[in-house]
């Protein structure tokens, strides 16, 4: 077995700390006195997470906003970012998106790295955040009976994604700046069993989620909902970029913020996802693999 997953389950043998809750989210949650800090940090590389035609004032909002993303799903307040810049020609419009995005969220920019570098660009952001709830929740909280929720809908970034690559002049702003949860996340945070973003697809990140939790889940594609054609279903539930929350709350429980329910957990099957009824048998295909 090679690719990402694979390195991940080599990496979780040098993670021993509590704090990197074994590697099963994406964030890692560590004890610093009295306050619990969040912390998380995530890459972006040009023709891979963003065209090589973007603006560098949109790049630099999606990679502070995804990051913020990862906090949201622990309920965390942002307390500040650090920036790891591959320097680029239009560097100043780089600065000018960052601006606006650490504006927008309300966060400061603590430091970071830059290098030179050339064709693709990569880029890195490491988000520090401060719990609003203790126990802080994770992926791997999910019970037997529970059910599976969603906020917003998915497909957006998709057809955002596809109006700028053909140039249609359709609106793009979903794929270019996308929104953390943070509010929702918060709110969230002392209800939900379990929670986690979806940055990959939501059957791939419910699949990850089941994982984690070591049960099944049974969803309803019709119950998600999709900013695309009928027709296109499917493809929604497998593109990324969307960045909403997705979350279990007990039977009994209904989330204080808009959501949809679009499954229920149940007992540990042979795999950890149905989708329709259907066993889905293994993960490939079900949404943004690196």
């Amino acid at each position: 077995m090679s690719g990402e997953a694979a390195f991940i389950d080599t990496l979780r043998a040098l993670a021993h700390h509590p704090a990197a809750r074994g590697l099963l989210d994406d964030t890692a949650v560590l004890q610093f006195g009295a306050e619990t800090l969040v912390l998380t940090h995530d890459m972006m590389v040009e023709g891979r997470h963003f065209l090589p035609s973007q603006s560098q004032a949109d790049v630099a909002w999606k990679l502070v906003a995804t990051n913020l993303s990862d906090l949201a799903a622990k309920g965390a307040e942002p307390l500040g970012v650090l920036v790891g810049y591959m320097l680029a020609p239009d560097q100043a419009d780089f600065a000018e998106g960052l601006s606006e995005v650490l504006e927008h969220y309300g966060v400061p920019l603590l430091g970071g790295d830059t290098v030179s570098g050339g064709a693709p660009q990569a880029l890195g952001l490491t988000a520090i955040g401060r719990a609003t709830h203790s126990p802080v929740p994770s992926r791997s909280g999910a019970k037997v009976g529970d059910v599976l929720w969603l906020t917003g809908q998915v497909g957006s970034a998709m057809l955002g994604f596809e109006a700028l690559r053909d140039a249609t002049g359709e609106d793009s702003t979903a794929y270019r700046r996308p929104m953390a949860r943070l509010a929702e996340g918060e709110a969230l945070a002392p209800l939900v069993t379990a929670m986690m973003d979806v940055s990959d697809g939501v059957l791939l990140d419910a699949w990850r989620l089941a994982e984690a939790s070591q049960v099944s889940l049974a969803i309803d594609s019709r119950a998600v909902p999709i900013a695309v054609p009928e027709t296109r279903r499917l493809d929604a539930l497998r593109w990324g970029d969307d960045y909403e929350l997705l979350f279990t709350l007990p039977a009994d429980v209904e989330p204080p913020v808009p959501a949809s329910r679009i499954g229920m957990v149940e007992p540990r099957g042979f795999v950890p996802l149905f989708l329709d009824g259907e066993p889905i048998a293994n993960r490939h295909g079900l949404g943004w693999e690196h």
